[in-house]
């Protein structure tokens, strides 16, 4: 009589490891601070990188829950308008009397509601796409902000609400404390947790996975909810970065944040790519920002080579996926 043996891992290998896409991101940092340091002699300097880092990693906790939701197939295009109403709402109910904190309590209620309303709308009508669904809340939260706020400015916060935006713990900023926290647990959460394992699932095929017992619909709802959260974090952060908040801030930040998830090797066909890389794409785009900022690229120019990016990490993450099959 055969035995059989059966090996439900994979054996070890240097060129499977060097040549997973988290490398190639790591790369691209090396290249974008040789390039700016070339662009600027300060770049370098302590000071300069952690001023550079602060102004973008605001948009960045929104990467985490896009990455989940992209995993489902799924997208949110409302995101920035998500932030912008969080935003103005916060700065609308302070001037009103509210207290700070009751107030930033009510931006994080806000972005929730925002997000649980994207997630309803899918679970609820699930013959209509996600990129309908969040287009549609897109332009009612923004507009939601308009009527409030009209054209105007909202600010005039307590001087400790800065420190969300400029403040240090010791000589270390902390949003990027607490960027750094939540990519750890974001990351646990995905390769670890049963959520993770049920998100790929979903990805992968989501009428296996509904017939698997997987609760999609309620899966759903929390990861679109988490992101509605997480965007309400973006507001407080950049609206004390920038001391006031009106209803278009956050403009175009759904188009960063896709393309950082995108870069970050996460498949658009849903169920491939990890955290770690889509991490690691918002120091790269972050990073090439400020670069080319630097040099008085038109924003204009920016955005032209931000969707280019975007373009070549899709079109090299698909070839991957279809090469391993």
């Amino acid at each position: 009589m055969v035995t059989r043996t059966i090996e439900n891992s994979q054996s070890f290998s240097w060129k499977r490891f060097f040549m997973q896409w988290e490398w190639m991101l790591i790369l691209l940092i090396i290249a974008i601070f040789m390039m700016n340091s070339s662009i600027s002699p300060y770049f370098l300097n302590y000071t300069s990188i952690t001023d550079a880092t602060m102004t973008f990693l605001d948009k960045a906790f929104i990467v985490f829950p896009m990455v989940m939701i992209m995993l489902m197939r799924e997208i949110d295009i409302s995101v920035g308008s998500t932030v912008a109403l969080s935003s103005v709402v916060m700065a609308t109910a302070y001037n009103a009397g509210l207290p700070m904190i009751l107030a930033l309590i009510l931006c994080l209620a806000v972005g929730a509601l925002c997000g649980f309303l994207n997630g309803f709308l899918l679970v609820k009508y699930r013959e209509l796409s996600a990129v309908i669904v969040t287009l549609s809340t897109m332009i009612l939260y923004r507009g939601i902000a308009y009527m409030i706020l009209e054209d105007q400015s909202a600010g005039g916060f307590p001087t400790w609400f800065s420190f969300f935006g400029w403040g240090y713990v010791g000589t270390i900023p902390f949003i990027f404390i607490l960027f750094i926290a939540l990519a750890i647990l974001f990351v646990l959460m995905q390769q670890k947790s049963v959520l993770g394992r049920q998100i790929y699932a979903i990805g992968s095929n989501p009428t296996a996975a509904r017939f698997a017992g997987v609760k999609v619909d309620r899966i759903k709802l929390i990861v679109f909810t988490l992101a509605g959260v997480m965007a309400a974090i973006t507001a407080i952060f950049l609206t004390a970065r920038m001391g006031s908040t009106r209803p278009n801030v956050a403009n175009m930040y759904e188009l960063d944040v896709i393309a950082m998830v995108a870069l970050g090797g996460i498949s658009t066909a849903g169920g491939k790519g990890r955290m770690l890389g889509a991490v690691l794409a918002v120091f790269v785009i972050g990073y090439l920002q400020y670069g080319l900022g630097l040099i008085n690229i038109p924003a204009q120019a920016l955005l032209v080579i931000i969707g280019l990016l975007l373009i070549i990490s899709v079109t090299i993450t698909n070839l991957r996926v279809k090469k391993k099959l």
